[in-house]
């Protein structure tokens, strides 16, 4: 019992923050990082989903959280994740390591993730020697015509690629574009329930189109320095992919979410049902991929016709699939308001906030993270018999319509954690690793004066304090920082990591 509380508390002090509001610090402070940690990578299971596999694209993300803490643990799950693509570029969507068994699938983003957190971790560690390490392939007859998926157990191949290799493969695989330029949706783009979507083959994403720019543009540098082929085919698909989101993705107020097979449009202004979708408005910031007004005028669209502020949830969707001709696959099974068919879908919420903090609108994209924040959802005994699951721990899902509205839904096993943990370290709080320097870039709350991060890397402590002087505006702010290192100001506003040492930093707002 004592070695178990030791064991968590080493791994839970390594990163503590002291902000105006309560709720945040009981979150950042222990328990998302613990539901990563046992719940996503060690159990890989929960109450209400009772599972044990490794999802391909679900442990990647969750192990983006855990490079705070334990960066070798984030390149030990992306080996393994690099360990269960098939010589072809795709990947097992699910498998568990004590059968050997998984499946093999046409989903469309699962790949790209294994690039996106590569470059993720280098981003953070500086480590680009990962990319030189040597990991097998699995072998397996690929699927048929026809076939939308295999579950069997795959072999590993006798061939062997390094990281970097893996990585071109998993990118070469996905750049199949659609007759509007967009990459095809396949059985799913990370929404699972849209497995109906493009099972022929036809079908586009405009989402997964935002993400691939995204992962190519963080990959270009990577492949400056070994391919200049590849580095040219890839700018030139980030430049053709930028013109087709913004023509044919956007929809007059928002963008779109994807073509099917059938040629009708998802997340369209003409829609009975599913007339805007989350994700592709966010990511449209994320990915930067959006022109301008297009980005602002597509999250003022979110705002209104997703955040539900009575209940407190950003829904994923709306309206719900229900009646209309519309049939994006298993999606529809789910009742009106149910997990990704109307609900909070708490992982695209997250994304919701991120955008919001790129856009500058700080006040917003901290009213949002609260909101969405079990604990304010369990204030009173009347809020806990609504939401009725845990409040310390994040819920993949949140009920969002009549009377099972502001419901939680399951607990535990979900990646929305992870994405919790990065919004509010380094989306809102403002703790940039790159390269092995920090720095910090806040998007708080105009009405936050001070708050404090306390981060322990390796045998090094840094006590952190920012404070807020002059009530500078947003866009003034990071031009007028002050960043003061042990009584130091430090013109380049950011200082290398150490192994050992006590760093005292101000920043002065």
């Amino acid at each position: 019992y004592i070695n178990t509380r030791k064991y968590w508390s080493d791994i839970i002090n390594r990163l503590q923050v002291n902000t105006p509001v309560e709720s945040t610090n009981i979150l950042l402070n222990g328990w998302l990082i613990y539901q990563v940690i046992a719940s996503r990578l060690f159990a890989r299971t929960g109450f209400y989903q009772s599972g044990g596999a490794y999802g391909f694209r679900d442990q990647l993300q969750d192990s983006m959280a855990v490079k705070y803490f334990a960066p070798e643990f984030t390149k030990k799950q992306i080996l393994l994740h690099a360990s269960h693509q098939f010589e072809e570029g795709d990947v097992e969507h699910w498998w568990h390591e004590e059968t050997g068994r998984g499946i093999r699938t046409r989903i469309s983003d699962d790949l790209l993730w294994l690039v996106y957190v590569t470059c993720d971790y280098i981003e953070f560690t500086g480590d680009f020697g990962i990319l030189e390490e040597k990991v097998k392939y699995k072998k397996g007859k690929v699927l048929e015509e026809g076939e939308n998926d295999r579950y069997d157990a795959y072999p590993e191949s006798e061939h062997e690629g390094s990281l970097y290799e893996h990585c071109i493969r998993a990118i070469e695989k996905s750049l199949n574009f659609g007759e509007h330029g967009l990459p095809k949706i396949g059985t799913g783009d990370w929404n699972d329930g849209f497995s109906n979507v493009g099972s022929k083959g036809i079908g586009e994403s405009v989402w997964l189109g935002f993400f691939m720019y995204d992962v190519l543009n963080k990959f270009i540098p990577i492949c400056e320095q070994r391919d200049k082929e590849k580095t040219v085919k890839y700018e030139q698909i980030t430049n053709e992919l930028k013109k087709a989101l913004n023509q044919y993705g956007w929809d007059s107020r928002w963008y779109k979410r994807a073509y099917t097979d059938d040629g009708d449009v998802l997340g369209s202004l003409q829609n009975e049902e599913c007339r805007i979708d989350s994700i592709a408005q966010s990511w449209s910031v994320i990915s930067n991929a959006g022109e301008n007004d297009k980005k602002y005028i597509a999250m003022e669209s979110l705002e209104n016709h997703l955040v539900d502020k009575e209940i407190g949830i950003i829904k994923l969707l709306d309206p719900p699939f229900e009646k209309s001709k519309l049939e994006p696959g298993y999606i529809k099974a789910y009742l009106p308001g149910t997990r990704e068919n109307g609900g909070q879908y708490t992982h695209a919420a997250i994304w919701t906030v991120i955008a919001q903090t790129l856009l500058n609108a700080n006040d917003k994209a901290y009213e949002f993270y609260r909101m969405i924040n079990p604990i304010e959802h369990s204030r009173t005994r009347e809020e806990c018999h609504k939401y009725k699951v845990e409040p310390y721990v994040i819920s993949a899902d949140i009920y969002g319509q009549s009377n099972l509205a502001g419901r939680g839904g399951w607990t535990w096993y979900t990646g929305s954690a992870s994405w919790m943990f990065i919004a509010g370290i380094k989306y809102i709080l403002g703790l940039n690793i790159k390269n092995g320097y920090l720095s910090i870039t806040p998007h708080t709350p105009q009405n936050w004066t001070n708050y404090e991060i306390k981060y322990k890397y390796k045998n090094s402590i840094y006590n952190i304090k920012i404070t807020r002087e002059n009530n500078n505006t947003v866009t003034n702010y990071l031009n007028n920082m002050k960043f003061i290192c042990n009584g130091i100001e430090i013109e380049d506003k950011k200082i290398k990591l150490e192994e050992n040492g006590i760093y005292n930093i101000e920043i002065l707002l």
